[in-house]
């Protein structure tokens, strides 16, 4: 498998603190898949759309779309409803990747179609062990359809 084989990681975070700590682990898991960081959900559909900043971007969907909830101008519940209901995006896979416990983000998440939730860890080790497997599975072991 060559370098251009290899599907994106989008990370969509709005804390920079959270996103580099993101980042450092999916270096660490010695993942080769590219890693794009986003900081809201209006960025990510540009991404997804190939638009705005994002319209001369390779085409191509990512492997697996790492989203926070609680972000400013569109959420990470909102872009969840967008993806899910657009035919080309809907088989993204999408962790959520939130420190919020709330049982209504966590049951929300599920309806809406995410196909992982996480906690994010208080403790850091927690947290990098965390997104280090959650990268080497939906960056390298998932299998997902061919686009139509």
């Amino acid at each position: 498998m060559n370098a251009k084989d290899l599907r994106t990681i989008l990370l969509v975070e709005d804390s920079m603190a959270d996103a580099e700590m993101a980042m450092d682990a999916l270096v660490e898991a010695h993942l080769v898949n590219p890693v794009v960081h986003v900081e809201d959900g209006v960025e990510c559909m540009d991404y997804l759309h190939c638009r705005g900043a994002w319209a001369a971007r390779e085409p191509g969907d990512p492997a697996v779309v790492l989203l926070d909830i609680k972000m400013p101008r569109m959420n990470g519940l909102d872009v969840l409803t967008a993806m899910r209901g657009d035919e080309r995006l809907r088989r993204i896979p999408v962790v959520v990747l939130s420190s919020s416990r709330e049982e209504s983000d966590l049951a929300r998440s599920w309806d809406l179609g995410a196909n992982a939730y996480v906690i994010k860890p208080v403790d850091v080790d927690q947290f990098f062990d965390a997104v280090r497997t959650m990268g080497q599975f939906w960056a390298v072991l998932n299998q997902a359809p061919s686009p139509d």
